[in-house]
């Protein structure tokens, strides 16, 4: 299949205004994969302008004539996965089968909104007078920017994009500039599939530029934004002076609670699936491993056992388990996270550097460190990469306050087979997901949500289509 790697706007493949462009690197290689243009908030602009055009004529279809365009899109992706997938590896470096599982999911939200669109019930109201009719309706907010963030190139487009579309938003979507390739592909489909001209755009290019052209644009309705904790504050420091809506999916710093009481090598085993999954680059990665005392060594033994059979390389390859980082600063940034808790007293069990043999390529070898302090930077902040951390308990309840001690609220995971700790921890733990013995408690039919500095808004499920939606009131008057 031949795709444009352009700029998707109003129907028509674009190159940036401004003639710039931007390479696209194989984070495992270091190699220029494509040059795609880069563009200005100009582009931004026009985009908009297109979507408002679009507007009135997508979102006029009926939620089933959306929905059979949407899903025929799912059904083009399921087709091309493989091929798909590939364009992902190449410029996000995870392992191919986690691409061709991504795509699937992707598939998966474009099918599951296009059939829950046909759901945004109203409702009618008893009215106090007999001369009186209440009508409560639900219509699309309008045009809606998404800025997605480069670990999920086709999930995080997916998941803000076919709930925005499925509700009649049309969208404007400017994928991170590291994993463009995957984002074009996926609006390449899509105007395949027959969604209309102008209700998807695509542009690629300076983010402070673009973002705050969707800020002051009064003809953007909405942001969709995932990504880090600061821009989105910034976001929402922007937003404050045109009350623009925003939904913020800000990262996350999961806790896990492990109870003296499980089959220690069964979660040692998933644990380790579930950390270096995607090299760590997961908001909702299981973070902060809080191991009770009398099985931590144990635990630390067996973790480490598993660790030491997983293979760095690049994602084509099908011997590799972990890829590289997205890019040089992330590495290093994990790199002096994991040189600074070591130096407060912490031990690394296994790994703790960039791999021998490996000359090009953002790696890092998996990482297990224990004895990791409360204040270290392990413990405190998302540490996106793959590097796994153990700290000890002895009282469930001061657990569960360490565990709390967090500016992030996304997910948190406990693992026990005692019924009744599993249900207080899940009901006390300050985090929008908990997973119960369960690695993966998001999906697309239930919502995916964070608390505190996480972020706002929800994404996924029933939840996640009324993001896109607005609540009208139409009352009759005189009809005794």
């Amino acid at each position: 299949m031949n795709y444009h790697y352009q700029q998707l706007i109003g129907g028509a493949w674009h190159d940036a205004s401004n003639g710039g462009t931007w390479d696209v690197l194989n984070p495992a290689t270091e190699e220029v994969i494509r040059t795609v243009p880069f563009g200005r908030g100009e582009d931004c602009a026009l985009a908009i302008e297109a979507a408002a055009k679009a507007f009135p004529a997508w979102s006029g279809k009926t939620a089933y004539e959306r929905a059979a365009l949407l899903k025929k899109a799912a059904d083009i992706i399921r087709e091309r996965v493989a091929d798909l997938a590939h364009t992902t590896v190449t410029e996000s470096g995870k392992p191919l089968v986690q691409a061709k599982g991504e795509w699937g999911v992707a598939a998966d939200l474009f099918e599951w909104f296009a059939e829950e669109a046909k759901r945004a019930y109203g409702r009618w109201v008893p009215a106090r007078n007999t001369a009186k009719r209440q009508l409560v309706i639900r219509q699309p907010v309008g045009v809606v920017g998404l800025i997605t963030a480069w670990n999920f190139p086709a999930y995080n487009v997916a998941r803000a994009g076919a709930a925005a579309l499925a509700a009649g938003c049309t969208v404007v979507i400017r994928p991170s500039e590291y994993t463009p390739l995957t984002a074009m592909e996926m609006v390449n489909i899509l105007l395949e599939a027959g969604v209309g001209e102008g209700a998807v755009n695509l542009v690629n290019g300076d983010p402070e530029r673009m973002g705050q052209e969707m800020l002051r644009n009064p003809k953007c309705a909405k942001i969709h934004f995932t990504g880090s904790p600061r821009v989105g504050k910034l976001l929402m420091d922007g937003a404050s002076k045109c009350v623009k809506r925003l939904s913020l999916e800000l990262g996350g710093n999961a806790p896990v609670l492990i109870f003296p009481d499980v089959d220690l090598e069964q979660v040692a085993a998933s644990a380790v699936t579930a950390k270096f999954r995607n090299g760590g680059q997961v908001c909702i990665s299981p973070q902060r491993f809080l191991v009770h005392r009398r099985i931590a060594e144990k635990f630390t033994d067996q973790v480490t056992s598993h660790v030491s059979k997983l293979r760095v390389g690049d994602g084509l390859r099908p011997d590799s388990n972990v890829g590289p980082l997205i890019n040089a600063r992330q590495r290093d940034r994990v790199e002096e996270m994991v040189q600074q808790t070591q130096t407060a007293g912490a031990r690394i069990a296994i790994g703790g550097k960039r791999p021998d043999g490996q000359p090009r390529g953002y790696f890092f070898e998996p990482t297990v460190v224990t004895n990791v302090a409360e204040e270290t930077p392990l413990f405190q902040a998302e540490i996106f990469g793959p590097v796994l951390p153990i700290a000890t308990f002895e009282d469930a309840d001061a657990a569960i306050e360490l565990a709390n001690s967090t500016r992030y609220g996304l997910a948190a995971y406990v693992w026990t087979n005692d019924l009744r700790a599993a249900m207080r921890t899940a009901e006390r733990l300050e985090f929008g997901m908990v997973g119960v013995n369960e690695w993966t408690p998001q999906s697309v039919e239930v919502p995916f949500t964070g608390w505190k500095e996480s972020g706002i808004g929800r994404e996924s499920g029933a939840e996640g289509l009324d993001e896109y939606l607005e609540t009208k009131l139409i009352a009759f008057g005189g009809l005794a």
